[in-house]
């Protein structure tokens, strides 16, 4: 059954060299209710990309003219436009690079269409559930959550820490929203994947710990010398800041 209803925005852009690959693609997305449409080379897959009305790109990273690294970086000079990068498998150091640069999610080559589907099932639900908050602002204004040092605001998506703006992808955001709210309390991972990648758990699927790891990269020592966000080996992650700092709806609770 498709997801919605084809619109003129329900496109989807598939820039890889692999002509077989893009057919498959589209025989399975288009029942899905979507419109598919492939380039095979990095440099035209970057114009229609940058000219294009598309609903997410999946985009290989392997591209004759111009490699998908460099196509993504140029897409989010201008675009926040979802991007499911495809990897070799095996390949880590390129999962971690793409996600570093900007992309929403990765799938290793060789893959399971059907994990494809999933996959961009899950980002369009993040990015449409986005949507839907940022049109509910006018009737209810989400209260800013601030634990320490770090200030994150849910109306506008501004992070800043002491005051300074920190730049975030989208899921960097949501992922220190839900860390931010349950500060001093340890999130598992597989909640996080839940809640911030909108998908089943797997204990060898590592993108949670890839995003976590570029955001304690980004907000890097609190004030008082030490990561933000600290590992619970085995289990997940938690945002070391007492939970009596946070100005947020969840220590307001807690309190009362």
């Amino acid at each position: 059954m498709p997801l919605t209803k084809i619109t003129k925005v329900d496109r989807i852009l598939v820039i890889d060299d692999d002509v077989e690959l893009c057919s498959l693609v589209g025989e399975y997305l288009e029942p899905e209710g979507f419109q598919i449409e492939a380039v095979h080379d990095g440099n035209r897959g970057l114009d229609r990309a940058l000219n294009g009305d598309h609903l997410l790109i999946v985009l290989d990273v392997m591209l004759p003219g111009m490699n998908g690294f460099d196509v993504l970086r140029r897409i989010r000079n201008t675009s926040r436009t979802p991007v499911l990068l495809l990897t070799a498998r095996g390949e880590d150091v390129d999962r971690i690079v793409g996600l570093e640069i900007g992309a929403d999610d990765y799938l290793p080559k060789p893959f399971n269409p059907r994990e494809l589907v999933a996959r961009i099932r899950a980002i369009l639900r993040r990015t449409q559930a986005g949507e839907k908050s940022a049109e509910r602002l006018e009737d209810q204004i989400p209260e800013v959550v601030q634990v320490g040092d770090i200030e994150l605001d849910p109306a506008t998506r501004i992070v800043r820490q002491n005051g300074k703006p920190i730049e975030l992808t989208s899921v960097e955001f949501n992922l220190l929203h839900v860390l931010l709210r349950e500060a001093g309390r340890v999130v598992t991972r597989e909640h996080l994947v839940d809640a911030v990648l909108s998908r089943k758990f797997s204990p060898f699927d590592r993108s949670i710990d890839m995003h976590v790891s570029k955001v304690r990269k980004k907000l890097g020592d609190s004030d008082i010398g030490s990561d933000h966000i600290k590992t619970v080996r085995g289990v997940g992650y938690i945002f070391a800041h007492p939970r009596d700092h946070a100005k947020g709806p969840t220590a307001k609770a807690e309190e009362a």
